[in-house]
């Protein structure tokens, strides 16, 4: 009971929306009865219904009395003569496959046709495009006999023969006007009939979302439907939009099932060229495909009929169906060995080079392909690879620069090859990369200069352990500019080692002083940076290090460090225009570790600047880049200390909260760069009113730092943070030591950043000389890149000289703050000013005027009233574009635009209209 429940379920499935095909066959059947002779076809892919719909009508006119004889063909039966008519006119004698070669072609036909007469007759066909030469000749000679004679011929197909041979459709029977024919092309189910399918084997409709996705996920298949709801009713799921993972699983398996029944049901003809098909895609005309199937000689329209009715291609553009299911193009291929698998790949490839296909598909079908050994197929792979990561498809291009290696190739190309893999796999497989690179530092033979470009980009993710090791053990193999790049990458690597624990390495040379080439150039710069010595010769080196023409052999790390030389001594600018340059070229070379670095370094540029928004922009760039996870955990603290930073600059307090006291990588303290991720723990305590736990952060920051003579106050001011602490807790001789100690170091290393700073930090333990150390932290910032820190110096000036009675001067500075904050936004500044604003009765912003101070101030936008304010201030133009993060054409082309719109000649009659309205 249960089965045939079952089966009249799955009935009543597959005949929803047939309700017009089952009226013509009902109508078919009630006129045989009356004696009037049809001819009918149901046609359609294959599991639409067809076998379904024959069978109800079989039954039906079994039902009224009717005659019946039905018949199936087979692919099996394909080469069995008259294996359908032994169906319908009864079993002969002797076993099937000893059927004998009836003399009378028409044998049987006689008796069934005088039967009919007295006994209205349904010869039921199912699977006519397996149907043998013999049995379709008989079939036709049966249709010209029909006229008055009670029969009616039902036919069902879901596909074409392969070979030539007519079309066993309704239209191509040869029948007389007395004859009634018709052709049923069924189609999938409407979206309703999808509905009703699961209402009908769920037990309740499903709701809007599940049948939506029923509709996209089967395309209203009825038997792919079928096959995925019994099972999923079966699992006690529900239809509804909480188990649609589920119901996606279960319909890739039924479509997967139905897929491989329908290609054991095709011709091997058919299955060899959607084989082809499936490996081409539409790269490759049809009779190219076919000669690649082995199947030269088949009649293309014919096949193209096959490959159509089997719902596995669509009509692709004029040259060759297109096998467009990723599922059906695995199911084909999947059952080739992998042998012949690979080997049609290969032929396909090597076809595709000859067209002139485009190199990424070129390099997917060599993916799958045994290795060629020609000349071409590893420079294919590697601009396949070169696609795929301009795409942001990392996987594939690792996968193609792999495969590449199992091409012959000479030993310098197979180093070169593994370094780009190494440099690839940083995104999906960082630890295997660093193998790779460390396999070519150890490479005897076609390295060459790769062993110091190894160690770079391994440095660049972080991993300066390794880097320094490698580095020592390369140095005594290397000789000429490779050896000094070593050397300039060891010292490099020392710099950040956090423990004196010293491993047995060989000897390598110090830097000199005033090194000749520009890796130890870099490096030294960056050594004098770190320890607040000799800024001009910083600043020379530096330069040195930069100045030469780059190639893609150069090291990057040394030219690096040279930038960030370059921004403690407040030579910004200069510094921004190397980084962008470094950039442009690691992005032509797509390395992302070291495009990560340089963004993330030009972040802590520009937030030493002031321009939040640009740091905001390019550290997010750097995690798109390089995800956290990717990074050695090295270099992980350091730029979690330029995000949290941003957040508090930002007043997101809680996001800077929330990554101060997120988990960090095993082995991320083990780094002197620790200290950076203290020192941003500390900036986030102290917001949250923690001044004892910061100045605590503070203290272990800065013993990591001295224990590496990481001195310099331009580097990381915890110095001046830490006396703000300790003179809020009361502990005045520490204040006092460590502001005179940050002003000692300031004033030796000459950044007017690094000194403003420093007297900053130091006023608040000045006494009543508070007020004149504000005032000279202000003078000394005001000149200096640091923008932010000047704005807060204002700030705090102003603070004083309101305390102090000055109000007048106080409200002179609360406006300046103003502009600042409004040309460069940073909220944090931003509440302190509209509170001292609020206490002093002036406005917090000046910047947008009331309209009546000027008769077309109102006609300014934003952007120029922001640029006129900051000109009529007194600011330059390359002050003004650094403020509002633009090119210096676009603050002249704005004040050209002011100058017109307010009917002003230049910049004296700006500033002092700007004046007239209080807005400086």
């Amino acid at each position: 009971m249960a089965n045939e429940q079952a089966e009249r379920v799955a009935t009543e499935l597959l005949l929803i929306e047939r309700d017009r095909e089952r009226a013509v066959l009902d109508s078919v059947i009630t006129e045989l009865g009356t004696g009037r002779p049809a001819v009918v076809a149901v046609t359609g892919r294959p599991g639409l219904g067809q076998h379904a719909l024959l069978r109800w009508a079989a039954r039906l006119a079994a039902d009224r009395g009717l005659r019946v004889r039905h018949a199936r063909a087979t692919g099996a039966e394909r080469e069995l003569r008259h294996g359908a008519v032994v169906q319908l006119t009864g079993p002969p004698q002797g076993p099937p496959h000893e059927l004998p070669c009836r003399p009378d072609r028409l044998a049987g036909m006689a008796e069934l046709l005088c039967a009919a007469r007295s006994h209205p007759t349904l010869l039921v066909v199912e699977d006519t495009q397996w149907l043998d030469p013999a049995s379709l000749q008989w079939l036709q000679a049966l249709v010209r006999r029909l006229p008055g004679t009670p029969v009616a011929l039902l036919t069902g197909s879901s596909g074409v023969p392969v070979h030539d041979s007519p079309s066993p459709c309704a239209a191509d029977w040869p029948t007389a006007p007395a004859v009634r024919t018709a052709e049923l092309a069924l189609s999938p189910l409407s979206a309703h009939g999808v509905a009703t399918a699961v209402e009908l084997i769920c037990g309740i409709a499903g709701d809007q979302r599940f049948t939506e996705a029923a509709v996209d996920l089967t395309a209203g298949h009825p038997a792919v439907l079928h096959t995925a709801l019994r099972r999923f009713t079966g699992h006690g799921y529900e239809p509804v939009a909480g188990y649609l993972p589920e119901l996606r699983d279960l319909v890739t398996a039924a479509a997967g099932d139905h897929t491989t029944r329908v290609l054991h049901g095709l011709p091997d003809a058919a299955v060899a060229v959607l084989r082809a098909l499936a490996v081409c895609g539409d790269l490759l005309e049809l009779p190219l495909v076919c000669l690649l199937a082995g199947q030269r000689h088949l009649p293309e329209p014919r096949l193209r009929a096959v490959l159509e009715a089997s719902g596995f291609t669509t009509a692709g553009h004029a040259a060759a169906p297109r096998v467009h299911d990723p599922l059906v193009r695995a199911r084909v291929l999947e059952e080739m060995p992998a042998d012949e698998r690979a080997d049609l790949h290969a032929r396909v490839a090597e076809c595709a080079h000859r067209a002139a296909a485009a190199d990424e598909d070129i390099a997917g079908l060599l993916l799958h392909a045994r290795p060629l050994g020609t000349p071409w197929a590893a420079p294919a792979l590697c601009r396949g690879a070169a696609a795929a990561q301009h795409r942001g498809e990392h996987a594939v291009a690792v996968a193609c620069l792999a495969r590449a290696l199992d091409e012959p190739l000479e030993p310098a190309q197979r180093a070169r090859l593994q370094f780009e893999l190494a440099a690839a796999e940083v995104m999906t497989a960082p630890e295997a990369g660093d193998r790779r690179l460390a396999g070519i530092t150890r490479a005897e033979h076609g390295a060459g200069r790769l062993r110091a470009r190894a160690i770079d980009l391994g440095l660049a993710r972080g991993n300066a352990d390794w880097g320094r090791r490698a580095a020592a053990e390369a140095i005594p193999a290397a000789d000429g500019g490779e050896q000094d790049g070593l050397i300039a990458l060891y010292w490099l690597a020392e710099q950040t080692r956090q423990d004196d624990t010293e491993l047995v390495l060989p000897e390598v040379p110090a830097l000199p002083d005033r090194p000749a080439d520009a890796p130890r150039a870099g490096v030294r710069a960056w050594q004098l940076a770190l320890r607040g010595d000799d800024p001009d010769a910083t600043r020379a080196l530096a330069r040195s290090a930069l100045g030469g023409p780059a190639d893609a052999d150069s090291l990057v790390l040394p030219r690096l460090v040279a930038c960030r030389a370059l921004s403690l001594t407040d030579d910004t600018e200069e510094a921004e225009r190397h980084l962008d340059a470094l950039l442009a070229q690691a992005r032509r070379h797509r390395t992302p570790t070291v495009v990560g670095r340089i963004l993330g370094i030009r972040a802590e540029l520009h937030l030493r600047c002031g321009r939040i928004g640009a740091a905001e922009r390019d550290i997010t760039a750097a995690e798109r880049a390089l995800p956290f996870t990717s990074w050695h955990p090295y270099a992980v603290p350091q730029l979690l200390s330029l995000r949290i930073t941003i957040d508090l600059e930002n007043g997101r307090r809680d996001q800077a909260r929330a990554l101060a006291c997120a988990p960090t990588p095993a082995g991320a303290e083990d780094s002197v760069l620790w200290s950076f991720l203290l020192f941003g723990r500390a900036l986030a305590a102290a917001a949250d009113g923690e001044p004892a736990a910061a100045l605590e952060l503070l203290r272990e920051c800065g013993r990591r730092l001295l224990r590496r003579q990481w001195i310099n106050p331009a580097l990381l001011p915890w110095r001046s943070l830490a006396a703000r602490l300790a003179h809020t807790l009361g502990h005045r001789d520490e204040a006092l030591r460590l502001s005179r100690e940050e002003l000692r170091l300031a004033c030796r290393w000459g950044a007017a950043s690094a000194l403003g700073r420093a007297e900053l930090g130091a006023a608040p333990a000045a006494g009543p000389a508070r007020t004149d150390r504000l005032r000279m932290a202000a003078a000394v910032l005001r000149g200096s890149p640091a923008r932010a820190a000047y704005a807060g110096a204002l700030v705090e000036l102003a603070t004083a000289e309101s305390e102090g009675g000055d109000r007048e001067r106080a409200a002179a500075l609360v406006a300046e703050v103003a502009l600042l904050t409004a040309a460069c936004p940073v909220p944090r500044l931003a509440g302190r000013v509209r509170q001292l604003g609020a206490a002093l009765r002036s406005p917090a912003a000046p910047a947008v005027p009331d309209a009546a101070g000027h008769h077309g101030w109102d006609t300014l936008t934003e952007a120029e009233r922001r640029t006129a304010l900051l000109a009529g201030c007194g600011h330059g133009n390359r002050d003004i574009a650094e403020l509002l993060s633009v090119s210096r054409r676009t603050v002249e082309l704005r004040l050209s635009g002011v100058y017109k719109k307010l009917r002003i000649s230049g910049r004296r009659e700006l500033s002092a209209l700007v004046r007239a309205m209080d807005g400086c």
